[in-house]
Formats: structure tokens, C-alpha cells, sequence
């Protein structure tokens, strides 16, 4: 019997205007039964430093993401030819209390994963890759990471705390969840408390590409480099739109200028196709810093194009 694939609800069917919010107007399933592949939200932001908002990123990217077709005119990806995809709604996360909230993503995550389905997302501050990435290492192992970002997020504390969004890869590398000669930190840059502030990455054996080496380039070359250090182990992608520089995503929490550009983010996740990605996360989108939709746009374009590099995907010729 030829196998049905979800499919997203064209604008002849319905108007994009209209109908319920799922990514990419997707149907919705309460588990990962049957998919290939999903999207999922995480409404967090109790991790945030800053400006506080994160928490309606993923029905904000939802809404944006009305605009999307299947087929990738790039990259001839059409993964909803080949994968079988849904959008299973949202991780209840507990808006009062920041360690029983990590505990209950890591939880549903555990579920996500179990029958080898691969998570896209929506976040949600950066706290949550943590919990993300305990889930992927119980499945996989230790992972390489691929991780586009204005910050590091290896803070020992924030305000003498553990858990937070500028926290999870110390806490990540301290569990002994990743690979560390396979982690690859794109787009860092701004002020620092110290000056050896992106040191400590170093010395983990991470690869820092500061947000000056790319400036006025492209990154394919990079992503080359990018691709033989990652081999075939599993992979993660963290993707902070606070990587994109904020003339092009303004609505995120902790802005920093002089980042990547839309076209470099697009060549960062194109350039991992042929890589054993395990999962991807979009996070930091935060709707009241985002008063067009521009940023929340750009983040549900970003997030298909993570679905477009999975491993299965189909490509026209």
C-alpha cells in the first residue's frame, strides 16, 4: 500500500488567514506515533536575563508560518514527500517554577524521542536545550552540536543560579551529554565580563567561529569544514535567533549588533544536509520585541528549512 503523508493545508483550501494555528498549518497529534519527524513547542521563558517575552515564540512562530509552502525552491527539499510530519502542540511547561518546568520538558522529550521521531523546536528561551539535550544523549549518546548564537551560554551562574538561558552548554558539558571536539559555536560577539570569556569553549575543545570571522562571506566554505568534523554521529542544532543580527530579528531578549546576516543563517543549516541530524531547536523569538512579525517570520522559515536537511528527506531533480 503507497503511505500518506501529512501534508500542510494549501491557501485553496483554506485562506492563510484562517483556520487553527499549527506550524505550517500542519495536522496536530498528541504524540509522536507514526512520524518521521515533528514540530513542537516549548513556551519558556523563566531562564531569561533581559527582556522577558519568549514564552509566546512558538504560536507567534506558528501564526508566521502561515505563509509557507512544501516544496524548498533553494534546495528542491520536498519533506513532506518523503518524511511523515506533524505538529504535536506544546510542552506544558509550569510558568511558576523554573526547575519543575526543566524537569517536565526533559520528561516529554524522553517521549519525543523514544521511537527515534526528530524534534524541530519552537522555543522558548535557551534554557531549554538543556533538558533537549539530556533526552537526545539518552537515545543517542554523546552529540555534536551545532550551535548559532551572539552568546555562548556556558555561564558557570546567572544571579547564582545554575538554570538558566545563558547556562545549558556548561551544564550540558558538565553531564557529559556531548561530544566536545564535535561542538562548533557560530556567530559569538558583543561584550563580555571577562576577556576570556569564549575561552573556556576552547579549552572544552569546541570550535568558536566569532561573528567577525563572518562578516562579508560566505559560510559555505565554513559549513564544508563543519561537515568533516562532524562525521556520521548524531548531531544537534541550536539555533538562536539572537545570532541573526537584530536589523533582521529584532524580537529577541538579548539583542547584539554586528551578527550573521538571513543568508548565512540559511547557508549554516543548509550546510548540514548529508549530516546525521538527531533534532533542532529555534529559540530566544520574543513576539513583544517583534511588533511586524518580522523576526517570528524569519524563524518559521528557518525551522522548515531544518526539516528540509533531516536524514530521509527527498530532493527533486
Amino acid at each position: 500500500m503507497e503511505q500518506h503523508f501529512n501534508q500542510p493545508q494549501g491557501g485553496n483550501e483554506m485562506p492563510r488567514f484562517g483556520g487553527i494555528a499549527s506550524m505550517m498549518r500542519l495536522p496536530q497529534q498528541s504524540s509522536t506515533a507514526g512520524l518521521d519527524a515533528c514540530f513542537v513547542g516549548v513556551p519558556f521563558d523563566l531562564g531569561t536575563s533581559n527582556r522577558t517575552g519568549t514564552r509566546f515564540g512558538p504560536r507567534q512562530i506558528r501564526a508566521e508560518s502561515v505563509l509557507l509552502r512544501p516544496y524548498n525552491m533553494a534546495t528542491r527539499a520536498a519533506p513532506f514527500d518523503s518524511l511523515q510530519v506533524a505538529d504535536i502542540g506544546d510542552v506544558a511547561t509550569n510558568p511558576y517554577n523554573i526547575h519543575d518546568s526543566i524537569d517536565r520538558i526533559d520528561a516529554a522529550y524522553d517521549e519525543i524521542v523514544a521511537n527515534g521521531c526528530k524534534p524541530i523546536t519552537l522555543g522558548g528561551d535557551h534554557t531549554i536545550a538543556l533538558p533537549i539535550l539530556r533526552a537526545m544523549h539518552k537515545k543517542y549518546g554523546k552529540v555534536g552540536v551545532v550551535h548559532v548564537d551572539a552568546h555562548a551560554d556556558v555561564n558557570d551562574t546567572m544571579f547564582g543560579e545554575k538554570i538558566a538561558h545563558g547556562t545549558p552548554f556548561r551544564r550540558a558539558v558538565e553531564e557529559g551529554l556531548l561530544d566536545c571536539n564535535r561542538v562548533v559555536q557560530i556567530g559569538l560577539r558583543g561584550t563580555g565580563y571577562a576577556a576570556e570569556d569564549f575561552d573556556w569553549c576552547r579549552e572544552q575543545g569546541f570550535r568558536v567561529v566569532q561573528a567577525e570571522e563572518c562578516w562579508g562571506k560566505s559560510l559555505a566554505p565554513l559549513m564544508q569544514q563543519v561537515q568533516e568534523l562532524m562525521g556520521d554521529g548524531p548531531v544537534y542544532l541550536s539555533f538562536d535567533i539572537d545570532g541573526i543580527d537584530p536589523a533582521f530579528a529584532p524580537g529577541t531578549g538579548t539583542p547584539e549588533i554586528a551578527g550573521l546576516t538571513v543568508p548565512q543563517g540559511l547557508e549554516i543549516i543548509r550546510g548540514l544536509k548529508g549530516l546525521n541530524l538527531v533534532g533542532a531547536d529555534l529559540v530566544e523569538v520574543s513576539p513583544p520585541y517583534d511588533p511586524l512579525g518580522t523576526t517570528a517570520l524569519l524563524a518559521a522559515n528557518l525551522a522548515f528549512e531544518m526539516l528540509c536537511v533531516l536524514p530521509g528527506v527527498q530532493y527533486r531533480d
